[in-house]
């Protein structure tokens, strides 16, 4: 039986891409994509979402990639602009769930413990789940399986009696290992039948 639901925020309900940002920069997607695969890497955010602090990684970067100094310091200090807004299918799907007493939502996200701070003053559904657990935080990250543990222990879950969502198939597959029933999102009417397949809606 299914106590408790785990949501990823980011590509999940939260509409976060750092192209909403180099869009504003660059003259075209080519170089969009460029520089994100070459400069700021996801492998190089996910550190700072590990806990190593912005402005760290920012000079880090910059003494590499010297040529690209204002746009990397573009990445956190126009941080804002990489939001798209909350995801409206997915934020009504989790207002559902929330006013079902049979559940308890919790979030498990890879988010700078420095931007998530904007984050939850931006969308205040943040504050209306059971507990929220921020890799800046703690200083780890998906898809470490630390991780997802340190949420289950903190909150008395047991993996079997949960359904993790997230966009990220290697984040799905990590928690799939420790035994938690893993959903990869994909779209809001997607997730919408995943959960009604489970008999959680």
């Amino acid at each position: 039986m299914i106590k408790a639901i785990i949501f990823d925020l980011g590509g999940v309900l939260i509409d976060w891409n750092p192209r909403l940002l180099y869009r504003k920069i660059f003259s075209n997607e080519e170089q969009i994509t460029y520089f994100l695969d070459n400069v700021c890497t996801p492998d190089w955010n996910e550190e700072q979402d590990a806990g190593r602090s912005l402005a760290d990684g920012t000079e880090l970067l910059v003494k590499q990639h010297p040529d690209h100094e204002a746009n990397i310091r573009a990445f956190y200090g126009r941080w804002t602009e990489m939001l798209g807004g909350e995801i409206k299918g997915t934020v009504e799907l989790f207002n559902q769930l929330r006013n079902d007493e049979r559940y308890k939502l919790y979030a498990l996200t890879n988010w700078s413990a420095e931007t998530f701070v904007s984050a939850e003053q931006e969308y205040p559904f943040l504050k209306q789940f059971d507990g929220v657990v921020v890799s800046g935080v703690e200083k780890t990250r998906k898809p470490h399986p630390e991780f997802y543990n340190i949420l289950l222990n903190r909150y008395n879950l047991k993996a079997d009696e949960t359904v993790f969502i997230d966009d990220n198939l290697r984040n799905v597959k990590a928690a799939v290992d420790l035994g938690i029933d893993g959903i990869q999102f994909t779209s809001a009417e997607d997730l919408k039948r995943e959960l009604k397949e489970r008999a959680i809606l």
